[in-house]
């Protein structure tokens, strides 16, 4: 989608449909509702009564504009009450309303609801995200016959190169959340590791970072027998990806961030099968992978001076005859001796690999994304992630990043107390314990393979993926992390 700026009156710009954020109902107190309703004829305040449009949060009003000014139709979306305003929040919520109420139009404007740069980015972000939509499995007169392919952000003064500037990152952050989504929802017949690690290198191709991909012999020379377990039930080779960021203009001596994201392309449980209706959107068990790709991606469309590794181990986890089991012992990476309990906790062994390979390169900050337990879900629900970390001001620089995107994060204890859960009679360890605080004790088990690095879990099993859409999340994958991350990386430039 393609979006410009532009300084035009809101009476004259030719488009679909025009959003506006709105306060209170009143034009009297707001200019910009007051000249839409003297251009009306007085419409709008018939309408926001006839309707009893309040204004509060994500409240809708939209109407034809029968020709009294140049868009088709007009959109009030609802900011909530003054006291409540967030400039940066309100843009991006407006723009994600907006682009999704254009879809089956072909053009939308929206007028900013503050100068400032991050509110434009937001609202470009916003604007990206919320034309998303996934046609890749629909033909004939399934298909949509339109899409929204243009979008107009009024400002008040005629934009600069700044703005323009502006303009690219929010689209460069925006496209990579929507790259993350479609690859969360191919399904799974077209997913398999393979592909998952060629789209990543084609990626890496198109974007400068380099990619190195490990085939199954390959992950045999890497020692990943954790990795290799989960892949036993399966046809499809599993495949590990290591994508470098590391700009030549990265300080010496600078950060080192390395992300890792769950990859598992189908998930039916392994043995311990799953039953049909939670094996369903199981498709969307590498939503981690996704994430991580394009966090990559959207670090290297900026240019950020500093050195970003992203690690995908990638495989299925099926039932065929040379499955592994439940009572099985397998050695890992890190040199642990692992008791398996139950194979439908295989995202936690492929990552404790990963996770180990990842700490044999010291990073300064290691953080996983990864759908990993109901049990999270079951905590927070389904819109929100949770977080686990001890390292202090990792915690607080992720939730500073996190509070500007509108993603939502919950912080979880690492428990100690709850290890016990994961001592074994026959080996080092058992990679799961009692139900009781499941999401707790997936983290400590991954915790026993990142050595001393500062590290951060993310449990995204609840935002990862969606029945239907929620605030600015869309139905099916939502991308979920990029832009947090993203921020987070920013951040540490800016430091």
């Amino acid at each position: 989608m393609k979006i410009s700026l532009s300084n035009e009156s809101i009476t004259t710009l030719r488009t679909d449909l025009l959003a506006l954020g709105v306060r209170s109902p009143k034009p009297a107190r707001d200019p910009l509702l007051a000249k839409l309703d003297r251009s009306l004829g007085g419409v709008l305040t018939r309408c926001i009564k006839d309707e009893e449009f309040t204004g509060k949060k994500d409240e809708k009003l939209e109407i034809p504009a029968h020709g009294r000014v140049r868009a088709r139709r007009l959109l009030l979306v609802g900011l909530g009450p003054d006291k409540d305003r967030n400039d940066e929040s309100d843009a991006r919520r407006l723009a994600v309303t907006a682009a999704r109420a254009a879809k089956s139009r072909s053009s939308v404007a929206l007028v900013a609801t503050a100068d400032d740069p991050a509110s434009l980015r937001a609202a470009v972000e916003g604007a990206v995200n919320g034309s998303y939509q996934f046609t890749r499995y629909l033909t004939g007169k399934r298909k949509p016959k339109r899409k929204l392919g243009k979008a107009v952000i009024l400002i008040k003064s005629a934009p600069t190169a700044a703005d323009t500037a502006v303009v690219r990152q929010g689209e460069a952050v925006a496209e990579a959340v929507n790259l993350a989504r479609d690859l969360i929802n191919i399904t799974a017949n077209d997913m398999s590791p393979a592909f998952l690690a060629d789209i990543a290198a084609e990626q890496c191709k198109a974007a400068g970072i380099a990619c190195k991909v490990y085939d199954k012999k390959g992950v045999e020379k890497l020692g990943m027998p954790l990795l290799l377990a989960v892949n036993q039930g399966g046809s499809r080779e599993p495949r590990f990806v290591h994508m470098t960021y590391k700009p030549v203009d990265a300080p010496k001596g600078g950060p080192r961030v390395v992300f890792v994201g769950k990859g598992l392309t189908f998930d039916s449980g392994g043995l311990c099968l799953k039953p049909p209706g939670s094996m369903m959107n199981m498709k969307s068990d590498m939503a981690g992978a996704a994430v991580t790709l394009g966090i990559l991606v959207a670090a290297a469309r900026l240019g950020l001076p500093l050195e970003v590794h992203g690690l995908i181990p990638s495989t299925d986890n099926m039932t065929g005859g040379n499955a592994y089991r439940p009572g099985d012992v397998f050695p890992s990476r890190e040199g642990k001796t692992v008791e398996i309990v139950n194979t439908d906790a295989e995202g936690r062994l492929i990552l404790a690999d990963a996770l180990a390979y990842a700490a044999e390169m010291k990073p300064d900050y290691l953080i996983d994304h990864a759908t990993l337990t109901g049990a999270c879900t079951v905590a927070l629900g389904d819109y929100c992630t949770g977080l686990f970390c001890d390292d202090e001001p990792l915690v607080e620089s992720y939730l500073k990043a996190a509070a500007r995107t509108g993603e939502a994060y919950w912080r979880l204890p690492l428990d100690t107390e709850l290890r016990d859960q994961l001592k074994s009679k026959i080996a080092d360890i058992k990679h799961t314990g009692s139900r009781m605080g499941g999401a707790i004790t997936a983290a400590l088990f991954l915790k026993e393979f990142v050595g001393n690095s500062p590290w951060m879990h993310l449990d995204t099993a609840g935002p990862a993926f969606l029945d239907k859409p929620h605030g600015l999340l869309p139905q099916g994958g939502t991308g979920f992390g990029v832009l947090t991350a993203v921020r987070f990386l920013e951040n540490l430039v800016t430091a």
